[in-house]
């Protein structure tokens, strides 16, 4: 059973315990950025000891796990040897590369959800919690990039319970991050339940980690998207672009940011000058000049995908951004193309 928290957030007697699953392919800077703060902050000096925390790689065999980069992590333990522990990581990785968690693996995860460990799951391990039916009722933080996977392969978890414009999301028993460099703000977030601060700052410094990122810092932006100093616009922004097909109304895009209508287009004009609805518009407009540039899909069919009515509807707006039709936008990109070559 997970050891209670101590009501001061002191040093614990007993070292925080971590298990570790690896998932085929998983991202080597998520697991690496996650373990080397749980060691930094462990022990004093430089020695490495697992005298404030402990962590072990558990998986269904003692067999070597691949990253996404080739190298090769040999687990410590199988799932019938590991011990009980206060948390269980699971780091994924790539999704369209092959099977990912395996029965056992789910199992494993089950046997700890109901054993009443916290749950945490790093990059794509979100996936293989949801898989392992462990998120029901749960918010649970997705990567922009990898939002539509999810979406896709878990139809029946409701909308409202994702998070893609944050960098990772605590809910109760449940911890799930974006991955990337955010795996050591949740590692830090984590540390913070039951040590002093400042044994997890001094981790940070090590490590060239100016300050801890709160778990409502807004992943980092989509590539085109402009960028915005306040936290609640570039929130905004990104929700913006989950939702290219189906544009959220003002008041919902407020909402989902935790502020007014007032307020939110009061901070559009002054971070980007523009008016949510405008920022909104030139968002699909370029997303459909992407996709005119980088697919073979017709006019009529981009233009429902990018959240306009017909192909009427985004060639009026098209022309307000790019002075030329849709058609001709991309004639005349093939021929910049070919005169390339």
């Amino acid at each position: 059973m997970p050891h209670p928290l101590p009501s001061d957030h002191h040093k614990v007697s007993e070292p925080i315990s971590f298990g570790i699953v690896l998932l085929p392919n998983f991202t080597l800077t998520a697991f690496s950025g996650f373990v080397d703060l749980l060691r930094l902050a462990s022990d004093e000096g430089d020695l490495s000891r697992p005298v404030r925390c402990s962590w072990t790689i558990v998986a269904e065999s003692l067999a070597p796990i691949r990253a996404s980069c080739g190298i090769q992590v040999n687990p410590w333990e199988s799932f019938d040897d590991a011990g009980t522990f206060d948390y269980l990581l699971v780091i994924g990785g790539l999704l369209h590369s092959g099977p990912s968690a395996g029965e056992a693996t789910l199992h494993f995860i089950r046997t700890a959800a109901a054993s009443g460990v916290t749950l945490v799951g790093i990059c794509t391990g979100a996936f293989a919690l949801a898989h392992a039916g462990v998120m029901d009722g749960y918010r649970i933080c997705v990567s922009w990039f990898h939002y539509w996977d999810f979406v896709e392969r878990f139809p029946n978890i409701a909308e409202s319970h994702l998070i893609a414009d944050r960098l990772f999301v605590i809910d109760r028993g449940r911890i799930t991050c974006s991955g990337g460099r955010a795996s050591i703000d949740v590692a830090a977030a984590i540390l913070l339940r039951h040590l002093d601060a400042a044994i997890v700052q001094k981790a940070q410094r090590i490590l060239i980690v100016d300050d801890v990122q709160r778990g409502n810092t807004p992943q980092p932006y989509p590539p085109g998207s402009s960028p915005a100093a306040h936290p609640k616009v570039r929130r905004a922004i990104l929700i913006m672009e989950l939702h290219i097909a189906n544009p959220l109304p003002l008041a919902e895009l407020a909402r989902r940011v935790d502020t007014s209508v007032r307020q939110i287009e009061r901070l559009f004009v002054t971070e980007t000058g523009k008016s949510p609805k405008v920022y909104s518009r030139q968002i699909r407009v370029r997303m459909a000049a992407w996709m005119l540039t980088g697919s073979d899909r017709t006019v009529a069919d981009i233009a429902v995908s990018c959240g306009f009515s017909d192909s009427s509807h985004l060639g009026r707006e098209f022309r307000k951004e790019f002075g030329s039709s849709p058609s001709a936008y991309r004639l005349a990109c093939l021929h910049i193309e070919e005169a390339a070559v």
